[in-house]
């Protein structure tokens, strides 16, 4: 083993992973047990989730460039490798406006302190199991044999067209055009519901419950698929793998809308806190816009890489033996 490979296998061993983990844990308690941030503890925390975020994405970019005779678990690097940039962004696009001066509250002034703590770890409990699947996706990406069989043709009763029809909405759904579709309305909804600066109980209701929707069917529908796939260990690791970080993305946008309806119901119900008579800024309005449209596309990247989990379970057998 050269020290390459084995520098790979210390990077996304799950042990290593979870003391980074853990570290980043601690790091939010510590700088957040004065219920303050200051600009260093800031820029600590954005520099140490750009760093990482950058080179997953290189990585997992790099290898969907290599050649192969197995093109689709090329688009599965290249799938996880947009999601992952697309959080990226995310995060930059947090940083700079907040840096520049130009986010002030964004839950609330008594809660935003807890509200960034929670979003930090998660982020970086995304990362941890993105660099864990790079293990996994490298021993499907090297190793693997095609299963090619002619089906017997059958006539068409209730069950299979059940199952063309069932074929026929996936490919509906995880086409190019329906996702573009998504990701535009969404674009225009946040457009529409912040033009007065304003955002109402049920605008933030319908937007949160929209991800909340589309979150968890989608990591239900990964979690039904990593049980079908047997005797194929990579590919069911990184389905399961997949699936987890879908599911820690799933558990910050539950937690945000969870605190903003919690603010929201208690201004409705005559509760008085910290901040009351703060006006949000132009700022704030843009960058929860911003949030939205981007979880969005967070998810349509993960719908279109489920297309291609798909294809490599009906295509992937176990791994080849070595002669």
């Amino acid at each position: 083993m050269n020290k390459r490979d084995f520098l790979f296998r210390v990077l996304t061993d799950g042990r290593i992973l979870i003391v980074v983990g853990g570290i980043a844990f601690l790091w939010r308690a510590v700088v957040s047990a004065d219920a303050k941030i200051s600009v260093w503890e800031s820029a600590c925390s954005g520099v140490s989730l750009f760093i990482i975020g950058w080179l997953v994405f290189a990585h997992m970019y790099s290898m969907s460039a290599k050649p192969t005779e197995w093109p689709v678990s090329n688009r599965i690097y290249r799938g996880i490798a947009f999601s992952v940039l697309v959080l990226n962004f995310y995060i930059m696009i947090h940083y700079g406006i907040r840096w520049g001066g130009l986010l002030r509250v964004e839950v609330s002034i008594a809660r935003d302190f807890i509200f960034r703590d929670v979003r930090y770890v998660l982020f970086v409990a995304y990362y941890c199991i993105a660099i864990a699947l790079a293990r996994h996706l490298k021993g499907m990406h090297e190793n693997y044999r095609l299963l090619i069989k002619e089906r017997p043709k059958q006539r068409k009763g209730k069950k299979e067209r059940t199952k063309n029809i069932k074929e026929a909405m996936f490919q509906v759904i995880t086409h190019e055009r329906t996702l573009v579709i998504i990701i535009a309305a969404a674009i225009l909804w946040r457009v529409a519901i912040t033009i007065d600066n304003v955002v109402t109980f049920w605008e933030s209701t319908f937007s949160g419950i929209s991800l909340v929707i589309i979150g968890w069917f989608l990591f239900g529908y990964l979690c039904a698929l990593s049980v079908k796939v047997k005797r194929k260990m990579d590919l069911t690791r990184t389905i399961q793998g997949i699936a987890l970080g879908l599911c820690a993305i799933n558990v910050y946008a539950i937690f945000y809308y969870g605190m903003r309806w919690y603010g929201l119901i208690g201004r409705i119900m005559g509760e008085v806190e910290e901040g009351y008579g703060y006006v949000p800024q132009p700022g704030d309005f843009v960058f929860r816009g911003v949030r939205y449209v981007m979880l969005v596309l967070f998810y349509c990247t993960t719908i279109l890489l489920t297309k291609h989990l798909v294809k490599a379970y009906e295509d992937y057998t176990v791994p080849a033996r070595k002669s």
